[in-house]
């Protein structure tokens, strides 16, 4: 018995040594899908470089998108309150989104606007997020990926963590583009 007892603590012993080495050594975004993010950490100018989206239409028209901009802030009642300018049919077209903080984890929505849920699903930190929204407009339902980047170009690193999220989300490849290097309107709010 003494055996038994000693062999098995020190097997579990090892197993719990390993898995938690496993878990020391998971990359840092992780944590973002376990809703530990700051939100401070997303505010402050991004450009968007990539889309992942169901929204009806856009693989017809996703190779005519240009990079967009988004700028988001932090109010005062902890609301994400993000601007964005995107090239639409009479030009660069701006909207104002305020997201409210859901109870639950680090994730915020707007649902009189149609915004169902909005969260960073991983980043580093400093150059790049890849943000998830859920969205809900009349009677369409949809959702997007970004790749939100803190320079006009996205790093390897950011690019395959984009593909490999919408790829797991199930996004087929008519679903995702990288957006056109015309910056006019992102520069717009950017500069």
């Amino acid at each position: 018995m003494v055996c038994w007892g000693m062999w098995a603590s020190g097997r579990m012993g090892r197993l719990l040594l390993a898995l938690l080495l496993a878990l020391a050594s998971m990359p840092r975004a992780q944590a973002v899908w376990l809703g530990r993010l700051d939100p401070k950490q997303l505010l402050g100018p991004w450009y968007v470089l990539a889309v992942a989206s169901r929204e009806r239409g856009f693989a017809v028209e996703k190779d005519v998108r240009d990079i967009e901009g988004v700028v988001v802030t932090l109010t005062p009642g902890n609301s994400l309150k993000v601007l964005s300018s995107r090239r639409g049919l009479e030009g660069c077209n701006q909207n104002v989104v305020e997201l409210l903080k859901r109870d639950s984890g680090w994730v915020f929505e707007n649902p009189a606007l149609g915004v169902l849920e909005y969260r960073v699903l991983g980043t580093n930190f400093r150059d790049y997020a890849i943000i998830f929204t859920q969205l809900e407009f009349g009677d369409e339902a949809f959702n997007t990926v970004e790749l939100y980047s803190r320079s006009e170009t996205a790093s390897q690193e950011a690019l395959g963590l984009f593909s490999k999220w919408s790829e797991g989300l199930g996004f087929l490849s008519q679903q995702q583009a990288q957006l056109r290097k015309d910056l006019t309107c992102a520069r717009r709010i950017l500069q």
